[in-house]
């Protein structure tokens, strides 16, 4: 009899394992910013792709505009297996590596080709494996744009920055940006910048079009300075752990799709930064200056010490091939 309850345990056991085995892979996908957004509509295509090509297999739940982590706490969601995707900033991931701070630094980058040509390089695709020791897999890179200024005071040259404080994201590089031409940079969350703006708590911020389109920071901000002067740019990344153990043929599955989007977005984000920026200023709610390239070059100079800076941390190699492009 004992013999027999035992081998009904065990069938039950199997059976059950069979049953988990068969339970499609639970992916969560958090992010910060609006839907409407590149990153928000690459978000989106993922699931739909994943969910057409392995049907019954992977299910992908988004959560967008921080509804579950903002891009600080999404990190130790990641390793806790509270989600499995996620896609912060790039300033973000200090903590882990100090080599990712190359896309902070002000002027490193001619303009959004020359970002494309260093993330697809050698130098450029070592850093997604960077983070491991702790336990993070950056997948790819995805484009949001380049940064403007803005304020409620018109910025032509640094010295008119002098005495304003700007908000910024969790970034010792950008930090040290807006210190380097006398402004007082203001730590908060992308989620709190629209009161911030409004209530004058800070005087200004950087970002890019899209996403001062879609937070209508126009609506509160009454100068924007074209000045290209830095990347934001997006690091979709998981729990490595998670990721390698995933079966091969949905692991390599996810890649290729991961590949495609990441084409989309990019493209998105050239097409967006166009349109967002000729709504902003229809809008009529803002200015938006061209500024000469003395103007520029004035910037670029002020800004360009920041480099040696942090050559120590992000290594003069590093440096060298984003510079390079």
């Amino acid at each position: 009899m004992k013999f027999i309850t035992y081998c009904c345990l065990a069938l039950l056991i199997f059976l059950s394992a069979c049953q988990d085995d068969n339970q499609p892979i639970k992916i969560k996908f958090s992010h910060i910013v609006a839907d409407n957004t590149p990153k928000g509509i690459g978000a989106k295509h993922f699931k739909q792709l994943v969910e057409e090509r392995l049907k019954g297999k992977v299910i992908v739940e988004i959560y967008p505009n921080a509804q579950l982590y903002d891009d600080n706490k999404v990190m130790e969601a990641l390793l806790l297996g509270d989600v499995q995707l996620a896609a912060p900033s790039l300033a973000k991931f200090k903590k882990y590596t100090k080599k990712l701070q190359v896309f902070d630094l002000p002027f490193i980058f001619k303009d959004i080709h020359a970002v494309d040509r260093f993330q697809a390089g050698k130098v450029g695709q070592s850093l997604l494996t960077s983070m491991d020791k702790y336990g993070y897999l950056g997948l790819t890179y995805w484009h949001n744009g380049m940064k403007q200024l803005s304020a409620n005071t018109e910025l032509h040259l640094p010295s008119d920055a002098k005495g304003l404080k700007f908000r910024i994201q969790q970034s010792d590089v950008i930090q040290a940006q807006f210190q380097a031409i006398g402004a007082s940079p203001q730590k908060l969350a992308y989620t709190e910048v629209y009161n911030a703006l409004q209530t004058g708590v800070v005087d200004g911020q950087e970002n890019t079009w899209s996403n001062i389109r879609s937070k209508k920071f126009y609506e509160v901000q009454k100068y924007f300075s074209e000045t290209n002067h830095g990347v934001l740019d997006y690091l979709v990344v998981t729990n490595a752990k998670f990721w390698r153990g995933l079966p091969d043929d949905i692991r390599i599955e996810l890649e290729k799709i991961l590949v495609e989007v990441g084409k989309e977005v990019n493209q998105l984000a050239q097409e967006f930064a166009k349109k967002d920026r000729q709504t902003i200023i229809d809008s009529g709610k803002t200015n938006v200056l061209q500024l000469t390239a003395d103007e520029l070059a004035q910037w670029r100079t002020a800004m360009q010490p920041v480099w040696k800076q942090f050559e120590d941390d992000i290594g003069k190699d590093v440096i060298e091939a984003a510079r390079e492009q």
